[in-house]
């Protein structure tokens, strides 16, 4: 086996599967949007006209695709600034569970498995004004009735929360995993030498699970710029665009106005974003905590 896989055409023999599945189902979709973002075509005509930079100019003009860039944007800083604390420390509590750990660990994994359309449904009946769980709560407290999903100075909120509860728990279960492969020799150390509960968590803990922490940010910033479907079910964009966000601006344009040469610009916007925000954060954040040695 050694000797034939030292064989240059058994090697290759081995890699071209997976290369020939690679082109397909990656680089040629890539470089095929980048065309037909340079081209004026509904996605059905056998006509394909060349426009130029004729589509960039026009997204870039568009106040409508810079508002769905700042929802995006807000996904993004809600994502680091209240989902990730959020999943450490309820990783933290969940690490110390001396009883029921694993259901803990499957409750709150749960909404992951759960399809988008199901969980958008949930929501939006919680969200509702007249009798919805949310409204019915703050009624006890005397505040008026308010419309979730259909007021503008709400409506990116309550996504950003429906969308946060659904990938909360997939995010714990991966911070808890790297939590409760540190030697509990380490914490044990630091009990005998009088570090509180509170110390060892953030002096011990946190800076060994930094890595994964990043992976977690990283993560949330792909899905950030990739959000769709969450909008789609529960306001469609709406109300008035506000949570509009730019796969959904592209889902409208590609396949709602059969404008499928627009909807490949706005396409190739968003990974050329998505490229550089992920870089800007692997150069600045990611690379010092590439390591972490016990």
């Amino acid at each position: 086996m050694n000797k034939a896989l030292k064989n240059p055409t058994v090697f290759i023999l081995f890699l071209l599967p997976g290369l020939i599945l690679f082109f397909m189902f990656f680089i040629y979709p890539i470089f095929s949007s980048i065309y037909y973002s340079f081209t004026s075509w509904n996605g059905v005509s056998s006509t394909v006209k060349y426009v130029g930079f004729n589509n960039y100019e026009k997204a870039l003009g568009q106040e409508r695709f810079w508002i769905s860039v700042r929802n995006n944007g807000f996904f993004i800083l809600f994502s680091c600034f209240i989902q990730v604390p959020l999943i450490v420390f309820f990783s933290l509590l969940i690490a110390n569970v001396k009883r029921l750990k694993g259901l803990y660990k499957t409750t709150v994994f749960l909404p992951s498995i759960m399809s988008t359309a199901v969980i958008g449904i949930l929501w939006g009946f919680i969200y509702e004004p007249d009798i919805g769980l949310l409204n019915k709560i703050f009624g006890i407290f005397g505040i008026d009735k308010i419309y979730w999903l259909s007021d503008e100075k709400f409506a990116m909120l309550s996504i950003l929360v429906t969308n946060a509860w659904q990938w909360t728990g997939f995010y714990i279960v991966m911070v808890l995993a790297a939590i409760l492969s540190i030697p509990k020799e380490l914490d044990e150390a630091a009990a005998i030498d009088g570090a509180t509960g509170f110390q060892r968590a953030t002096k011990i803990t946190l800076p060994l699970i930094t890595p994964i922490i990043s992976v977690v940010i990283m993560l949330s910033i792909a899905g950030a710029m990739k959000a769709a479907d969450i909008i789609l079910v529960m306001t469609k964009g709406g109300p008035a665009g506000s949570t509009e966000v730019m796969a959904t601006y592209m889902i409208k344009y590609a396949i709602t106005n059969f404008k499928y040469g627009f909807g490949n610009t706005i396409a190739v916007l968003i990974f050329i974003f998505t490229l550089i925000i992920t870089v800007v954060y692997q150069l600045l954040i990611a690379r010092r905590n590439e390591r972490i040695e016990y």
